[in-house]
């Protein structure tokens, strides 16, 4: 089986992080907070990928961004004052605070409109150039030992091209964008097709797309040369089916979980069970759910 497999890989150094949706799911709060600054109990969103990468050696994170956003850049810049306070009172968060804005070199380019997920990677292309990189959905909150980018980079080592992937039940695949290829593992598969949420009876499998993304450049001449779909956007899952006919791509079942931070109620889900995994946080949150009184019973 190891003949399947070519090495061909480049050296990561640089991540995309896609923050430029506008996040209409959690209005009125997106209005003023971006979504991917939403907490996860005190942690935003998007600290999971941004600390994932810098703890896998990543370098560079360039983040995708849109108007109203300028907390972004806020939270992974050096804040002088707040970090003369918390050293001053001897805060046992300091070095959280420092760590992320002084390992990286942190880079903003920002999306002119909403033109589709690729369109958004597209825009990272000049603080990419001739390499590779890998690139996180921030919404998608993935947990795994050891951490779920190591696994994709060293299926990157041995892969190339390559796309983390879970697998959803079937009454849910028409939520997501399904693999169809040849399976040449138990985790890896060698890619012929992006099917963008079928039917369930329609599904090939019910492995689906969530990152990460590792890519070579080549992706970008896909997203500059496909037409663009409806409403005018340049969606990635139709640039890797024209990367397909240029050179392999896979896809990588990783080990972990999976919490959906992308709508209220996947959010609200999220901190409860990553609380219920604190050691600070849970016995008090067990007592909380042990004592709570949902009035089901006077619920029709």
């Amino acid at each position: 089986m190891s003949n399947c497999y070519p090495r061909n890989a480049m050296k990561i150094r640089t991540a995309v992080i896609v923050a430029a949706g506008l996040g209409t799911r959690f209005l009125p709060i997106s209005k003023s907070v971006p979504k991917e600054m939403l907490p996860i109990l005190d942690i935003p969103v998007i600290h999971y990928c941004a600390t994932q990468a810098v703890d896998a050696g990543i370098e560079t994170i360039v983040l995708v961004t849109s108007s109203g956003k300028a907390a972004l850049e806020d939270y992974f810049s050096i804040n002088p004052e707040l970090e003369a306070f918390l050293e001053s009172h001897n805060h046992p968060r300091l070095s959280e605070i420092k760590y992320i804005s002084r390992v990286a070199n942190i880079k903003v380019v920002r999306q002119i409109a909403p033109l589709g997920l690729g369109h958004a990677v597209l825009t990272a292309k000049s603080e990419i150039g001739n390499e590779s990189f890998i690139t996180y959905l921030p919404d998608e909150i993935l947990i795994g030992t050891p951490s779920v980018t190591m696994q994709l980079l060293e299926a990157h080592e041995r892969l190339g091209n390559v796309i983390g992937v879970f697998e959803t039940p079937w009454d849910q695949v028409s939520r997501y964008g399904i693999v169809e290829g040849e399976k040449l593992s138990d985790r890896d598969t060698k890619l012929t097709r992006c099917i963008e949420k079928p039917a369930p009876e329609e599904a090939p499998t019910n492995l689906a797309f969530v990152g990460p993304y590792i890519f070579t450049p080549k992706i970008f001449d896909c997203l500059e040369s496909i037409p663009p779909g409806s409403g005018g956007e340049i969606q990635l899952t139709d640039a890797i089916d024209s990367l397909i006919s240029i050179e392999p791509v896979y896809t990588h079942r990783f080990q972990g979980k999976r919490y959906d931070a992308g709508t209220p109620v996947g959010l609200l889900k999220t901190s409860v069970e990553l609380a219920l995994q604190n050691p600070q946080y849970r016995a008090e949150m067990l007592d909380w759910i042990q004592n709570l009184n949902l009035g089901i019973d006077n619920i029709d």
